[in-house]
């Protein structure tokens, strides 16, 4: 599924060969030294990392980005996801609500707050969420066997929901294995509900997760993301 992604579309497209092998090379070796303490899953916070945040501000993924908000579009987190044979770790469905935020405040619709390595998160209203895009560049390709993201088509336009009644979703409609190849971008909107299965194969699967605002980072007034 390739070009613009309406609102009302599906919450998700999929542009094959946006970077190169040799970039894609350059990416993982710089992530391979960067300092930034690294889980099991892989890292976060990274656009403090001089390679990632260069990515972020890559004229090819920004116009994708810029394209998906119909506005300019600003990088603000990045998240490296790492599946090995080490590490085959699955994630149930959901849908991604919080953001990284500065200060704290409080606001109706927001909340709950939680922190995460020193960076204050609190669950988002679907008004703010609507000016947020995702994007999943693979390192490597994802396949049937290394635990592909899966999503299920056009949730997001059901707004913010709880865990239960994603859950029950879930298990009612058609769900989609997004397989991209090495240097491919999926796009894909925060609501959109989607997990991850456990890798079946030895063949690694790293995919850097960039999310981007819609013109600025402030949200509303008194309510600012955070960079991470």
């Amino acid at each position: 599924m390739t070009g613009h992604l309406p609102i009302d579309g599906p919450g998700y497209w999929i542009e094959e060969n946006v970077l190169r092998a040799d970039e894609c090379d350059g990416l993982i070796t710089a992530l391979s030294i960067c300092t930034t303490k690294r889980g099991r899953a892989g890292a976060r916070h990274l656009m403090s990392q001089p390679a990632v945040a260069a990515l972020a501000a890559d004229q090819r993924l920004l116009e994708i980005a810029s394209r998906a908000l119909s506005a300019e579009a600003v990088a603000y987190r990045a998240t490296l996801f790492e599946k090995s044979v080490h590490a085959k770790w699955l994630v149930v469905w959901h849908q991604d609500k919080a953001l990284p935020l500065e200060p704290v405040f409080d606001a109706p619709g927001w909340g709950p707050w939680s922190r995460k390595a020193g960076i204050a998160y609190a669950h988002a209203p679907a008004e703010a969420l609507l000016r947020i895009i995702a994007l999943r560049v693979h390192l490597d390709a994802s396949t049937s066997c290394n635990g592909p993201l899966r999503i299920v088509p056009e949730s997001h336009r059901m707004g913010v929901m709880s865990e239960e009644e994603v859950l029950a979703f879930a298990e009612t409609r058609h769900h989609v294995d997004c397989l991209v190849g090495r240097g491919g971008v999926l796009a894909m909107r925060p609501l959109v509900i989607h997990s991850s299965s456990r890798a079946l194969s030895e063949a690694p699967r790293r995919v850097l997760h960039i999310e981007y605002a819609a013109e600025s980072l402030q949200l509303a007034p008194g309510i600012r993301l955070a960079v991470a």
